[in-house]
Order: structure tokens, then sequence, then C-alpha cells
């Protein structure tokens, strides 16, 4: 089980972009992958910088996946010990 969190919260450079493709493309039908991310797919680019690359991760990880989307208010938010006026 690969687990990667906070997808795309810092940009990655093209080797390491490289580097994770290898990863994920060895994971692929084989292991499973968990991944949150608070970016859409058609945003993904951004973390990537190589479109061609940031398909073919993207057609790997959607590829028999499962899409959870958690709409709604931010649970940290909501349950911070700062109280908001």
């Amino acid at each position: 089980l690969l687990i990667c969190d906070e997808w795309g919260y810092i940009p990655i450079d093209i080797e390491g972009a490289k580097l994770l493709y290898q990863v994920i493309a060895g994971c692929y039908e084989k292991k499973s992958i968990i991944l949150t991310t608070n970016l859409e797919f058609s945003k993904w680019n951004s973390i990537f910088f190589d479109e061609k690359l940031t398909n073919a991760i993207l057609d790997r990880m959607v590829h028999h996946s499962h899409l959870l989307i958690f709409d709604g208010p931010s649970w940290r938010l909501q349950n911070s010990l700062m109280k908001y006026n």
C-alpha cells in the first residue's frame, strides 16, 4: 500500500515527477494507492509541469479507482481550539 497525503501541496520538479511516475507505474494493477488532495484533476499539471507526464500519472491513478469527494466545511477548522468571533 502506497499512501500519498496532501498531493499537490508542494510542486514536484521534473526529475521528481519522473521518479514518482515510475513508482506509480510499478504499483499499477499490482498494489493499492491511497491519495489525498484538494486539487481537481484539471489542476494536476501545476504539480508536475509536464502535460504528458501528468496524463500518464492520471491514467494509471484513475483506472480501477474509487473517487471519494468530501465537500463541506473543514473538520480541522471546526474542531480547532481557536475560536473565531
